[in-house]
């Protein structure tokens, strides 16, 4: 399950604040400048991902939007859009409508990616269906071509992740590749292919939308897979929406390394509320059985 720290959530501001701050990302991972670290609404919306697939062991649309609307906590980042959506779902308005027409073309942003990893880990031995469900997860909130093609790349990663006992970084980024349709998405993984770690992901974005971020978080796994710390640290460094990447990012290396590759010192001080730290672990453990 990802992690997405709270005080990273001033989210939407540049790498510089969040240095200023609290330092470099290394020091804000190795002793972070809180008591207790809250999740944002990337792990929310994970958690009603998550609680669909055990209940219906697919993506179902309305068991989907009511486990959105009964997670649903404002005050954990959500962006404007997003709210608004599940504000109608929660009145029980025509929230399908405004899902269409809130942007043009429907949002292309990186909300439906953010919360897609369960689906990856649940269905890994079969990617056609991964690429299904990680559609109809989307659909809700994210019309656009853009921000559909970027959730299923997620999943897909996910599912790559989990199917390779060591990481191979060529499988990964050639089946990546060929899953991916859109121009936008096959140039930035081309990229993200090459990058090294002495390679700044930057110059692939680290924005609310999608062909601006979710690429990003996979290079920032594919650099340094074997580190949780590298991995989510790299993510913190850009700045921008930095919540949102950290999670993406996260999440892959969690299905990498799994739980043990989690510093203990921040799963110690996870908020561990009625859908906290043991909550998270308990829903974890049974999607992977």
């Amino acid at each position: 399950m990802r992690l997405a720290m709270r005080w990273a959530r001033p989210s939407r501001v540049c790498a510089d604040i969040i240095f200023c701050n609290f330092g470099p990302p290394s020091d804000i991972i190795a002793k972070p400048p809180v008591e207790t670290l809250f999740y944002t609404d990337d792990t929310e919306m994970t958690i009603a991902v998550a609680e669909t697939l055990l209940s219906r062991g697919t993506i179902d649309e309305d068991a989907l939007c009511d486990a959105f609307v009964e997670n649903y906590h404002p005050a954990r980042g959500y962006g404007q859009g997003a709210q608004r959506i599940l504000d109608a779902m929660k009145a029980g308005e025509d929230w399908r409508e405004l899902a269409r027409t809130i942007f043009p073309g429907g949002s292309l942003g990186n909300g439906a990616a953010m919360r897609i990893a369960p689906i990856g880990l649940l269905f890994h031995d079969d990617l056609d269906r991964v690429a299904h469900e990680a559609r109809l997860c989307a659909l809700p909130t994210h019309l656009h071509p853009l921000g559909i093609e970027a959730a299923q790349l997620l999943a897909i990663a996910v599912a790559l992740v989990v199917r390779q006992e060591a990481f191979d970084r060529t499988t990964f980024f050639r089946e990546l590749m060929a899953r991916a349709s859109l121009e936008e998405y096959q140039w930035q993984l081309s990229v993200a292919s090459r990058l090294t770690i002495d390679d700044s992901v930057a110059v692939l974005g680290s924005g609310l939308e999608a062909h601006r971020s979710v690429i990003t978080a996979i290079a920032c796994f594919a650099i340094e897979p074997e580190s949780y710390e590298g991995v989510v640290g790299r993510a913190l460094s850009l700045g921008n929406d930095t919540d949102t990447v950290a999670a993406m990012a996260g999440s892959l290396s969690g299905a990498h390394l799994g739980i043990a590759g989690v510093p203990a010192h921040l799963l110690q001080i996870l908020e561990n509320g009625p859908k906290g730290r043991d909550y998270l672990f308990d829903v974890a453990a049974r999607l992977s059985r």
